[in-house]
């Protein structure tokens, strides 16, 4: 039996989403026994709780010797105000976990991967249960973290890699959370945001990331309309600033956010 604690250091979480999936796996994997912290469905502005009550959750379900990994509930935006407090406050016991995650929540696995604490991986969140085929992403985590290889991202290599949404990953250069990313295959997906914000991103991005073994782009969606056409689209957005910075372009990869998002392990895990 894995006992996978759920907490959510950043957004609340719907207590019908919590149900939903904790019905799926009861349902179909009953070797995974998840525990969603109360944590979750607290309401304060925009947050799931104060800074604080945040922190303490997270910290709560990284150090309890009784569970093997912490998944996050839901993104939106927040990690980043507790990632260094918990860094160091985490436990020898925090070491020992997996993180799972994406979008906003890409700060902490950032982080634990810079610290080399635990194993984070970029995969599929409870809340992603709403989704049009939210059901089968939930599945693909919760058989990964079963043993079943079947949800990674198909296009991994025998190098390194990494997945972060581009604007997360934008925010991290700079600061005491960004990893070293040498050697590695970079995955990127973003959501929202205008081609010329794309755009303006990878300007910022690439001057960072020259010794990456490359960059492949996941899934960009709800891309909103301008008052005018950019004149690119995301894929040749991110073609032209690795060209101009010497990295190589990849090719296409099944991340972002959507139920299609598959799994990506940091480093050489994937």
């Amino acid at each position: 039996m894995r006992k996978v604690a759920v907490c959510a250091p950043a957004t609340p979480l719907k207590r019908e989403y919590a149900e939903a999936v904790t019905a799926l796996a009861a349902k179909d994997f009953p070797e995974i026994e998840l525990y969603f912290h109360d944590q979750c469905f607290v309401e304060e502005g925009h947050f799931a709780g104060s800074d604080k009550v945040r922190l303490d959750a997270l910290l709560e379900c990284a150090n309890a010797p009784e569970f093997d990994a912490v998944w996050f509930a839901k993104g939106g935006y927040g990690s980043n105000r507790i990632a260094t407090d918990f860094l160091g406050k985490a436990s020898a016991e925090a070491g020992r976990k997996t993180y799972l995650g994406y979008s906003d929540c890409g700060t902490l696995l950032g982080g634990l991967y810079r610290a080399r604490i635990g194993h984070p991986v970029h995969a599929p969140m409870p809340v992603d249960i709403k989704r049009d085929g939210g059901d089968e992403a939930v599945r693909r985590v919760l058989g990964w973290m079963g043993g079943d290889a079947e949800g990674l991202e198909q296009g991994l290599t025998g190098r390194p890699a990494a997945a972060f949404n581009l604007y997360t990953l934008a925010m991290l250069v700079g600061t005491r959370l960004m990893p070293a990313l040498d050697g590695h295959e970079l995955l990127i997906e973003e959501v929202g945001e205008y081609e010329y914000a794309i755009d303006r991103l990878m300007f910022h991005l690439v001057e960072h990331l020259h010794d990456v073994a490359g960059i492949r782009l996941g899934e960009v969606t709800a891309v909103p309309e301008n008052d005018r056409p950019f004149g690119a689209d995301a894929e040749q957005i991110v073609q032209y600033w690795c060209e101009k910075s010497g990295i190589t372009y990849l090719g296409r990869a099944a991340i972002g956010h959507s139920s299609a998002n598959r799994i990506v392990p940091f480093g050489l895990e994937a």
